[in-house]
Formats: C-alpha cells, sequence, structure tokens
C-alpha cells in the first residue's frame, strides 16, 4: 500500500506545528524569566539619603549596608557583606577655590596612601556620572593580605568635593567594580 503524498504532508506540518510550538513556549519562558531577573535587579537597587547630608545615591544590592554613620556630620560608612570585601567611607571635602578633584587625589596619594604597608601606586583616571571627577586606584597589605582600594573623587563646585573610599581584599574589591562605579554614578546633590 503506497503513501498519499497528500497524508504525507500533513503529518509533517503537525509535527513541524508541534516544534514551533516547542520553541515558542521556551523563547516565552525565558523571556519570562529574563524579565522578572531584570525586575528584581532594579527593585533591588535602594536609595541612600538622610536628612543630615545633602546627597543621595543609590546602593545597587541590598548586601551593602550601614555599619556606621558619624551622626554629628552624617558620612556614612558601608560594608558589602563583611569589611573584608568591601567597605566604603564617603566624606565631603572643603577646599580651595580652585583646587580640582586630580589635585586632592594628588594630595591624598602624597599625604596619606603612601605610608600604608605595601603601598603599590595604581592609576588615576577620569569619572563621569552625575558629578564627574577622578578615580584613584591602588594597593596595599593589611595583616599580610593583598588589598585594593579605589577613591572616588566627585567635584560638585569649585570648593566642595566628595570622596567616595572602597577598600577590600584585592580579588573581592575587583570583582565588584560595576557596583562601586554604579554607586559613585548614582551620587547626585539634592
Amino acid at each position: 500500500m503506497s503513501e498519499l503524498p497528500g497524508l504525507r504532508l500533513r503529518q509533517t506540518s503537525k509535527k513541524e506545528l508541534a516544534k514551533t510550538k516547542m520553541r515558542r513556549t521556551a523563547i516565552a519562558i525565558f523571556v519570562s524569566v529574563f524579565l522578572a531577573i531584570g525586575a528584581s535587579a532594579v527593585f533591588s537597587q535602594q536609595l541612600y539619603t538622610s536628612d543630615k547630608v545633602d546627597y543621595s545615591f543609590e546602593l545597587p544590592s541590598p548586601t551593602w549596608r550601614v555599619i556606621e554613620k558619624d551622626t554629628s556630620q552624617g558620612n556614612p560608612e558601608l560594608v558589602f557583606g563583611d569589611r573584608l570585601d568591601g567597605y566604603m567611607r564617603l566624606r565631603k571635602e572643603v577646599v580651595e577655590s580652585g583646587t580640582t578633584a586630580s589635585d586632592l587625589a594628588r594630595r591624598d596619594q602624597d599625604q596619606k596612601l603612601r605610608f600604608l604597608p605595601g603601598f603599590a601606586e595604581g592609576k588615576q583616571e577620569s569619572f563621569n556620572g552625575r558629578l564627574d571627577g577622578v578615580t584613584l586606584s591602588y594597593e596595599y597589605v593589611n595583616t599580610g593580605k593583598p588589598m585594593l582600594g579605589r577613591i572616588y573623587y566627585l567635584q560638585a563646585d569649585p570648593r566642595t568635593i566628595y570622596t567616595l573610599h572602597f577598600t577590600g581584599l584585592k580579588d573581592k574589591l575587583g570583582r565588584i567594580r560595576n557596583q562601586t562605579d554604579g554607586i559613585a554614578r548614582s551620587f547626585k546633590i539634592k
């Protein structure tokens, strides 16, 4: 008994329709999961602000938490899980008019950072966010462990520079650079 050509095409079409339907379902599931992950990432960001400070910034992960706040000046200190994973100090520096973020970075390196044990000079790079400035990276040793430091110098006006100073174990702080960059990029004056 021979097969009818039309019947065979019909069976093939059903198989292809079933495969197409499975592909569409798989794509729909993938897109749904992707959107859910993206939405959770957006909603997991927290805004840090206080009545005692004139700025705000976004924390990209709930792993960041405030550990100490200097209530007299409103200078927060935050950690990323553990102090060795990532530690952040934020300060407002009032400088002489005409002092640039790059000038302050050089001064800090010459007067403070170079005295750290095992200090190794890193590079200074320009930085663009809501406030522009420079970053200064360096390495040092703390209790025999290789550490990394990264300072964002953000110029608010000719006399005000905010410093976001991140430190942590070299390998761990390097892994969250996207988060430290995000915090600095989101920093803004109220």
